[in-house]
């Protein structure tokens, strides 16, 4: 390989993993999603906001959900470093990584409620 060339590792598909980390507020989001892209060769894609039901019931009623895609083993780092700091603030919700997205799951990855008014 030569150097200064960046291979960044794909799945068999050639498409990128994806981690899905849903946290209590907008703060904690920013937080986190800083953290996991500092310690990892990761990118964000938009991220995504809920205000369930219960929303006055929880430590903070906005659920955002912030998504970074790159090689598995760097999303799995960067969800790492993002859950500590998402931990040390307001908390996880759910947390999960998928090695292979469908075609199905990439299209509904580029909806956001945050887009909406």
């Amino acid at each position: 390989m030569d150097e200064g060339v960046i291979v960044k590792e794909q799945n068999r598909e050639g498409q990128e993993a994806v981690g899905l980390l849903e946290v209590f507020g907008l703060v904690c989001a920013f937080l986190a999603a800083d953290a996991g892209c500092k310690a990892a060769n990761v990118r964000l894609e938009v991220f995504d906001k809920n205000k369930p039901a219960n929303a006055d019931s929880l430590p903070v009623p906005l659920l955002v959900t912030i998504k970074f895609r790159g090689s598995v083993a760097d999303v799995e780092e960067a969800m790492r470093a993002a859950e500590a700091v998402a931990e040390a603030n307001t908390g996880i919700v759910q947390k999960h990584i998928i090695p292979n997205p469908t075609k199905d799951t990439e299209k509904m990855l580029k909806i956001s409620a945050l887009d909406k008014s």
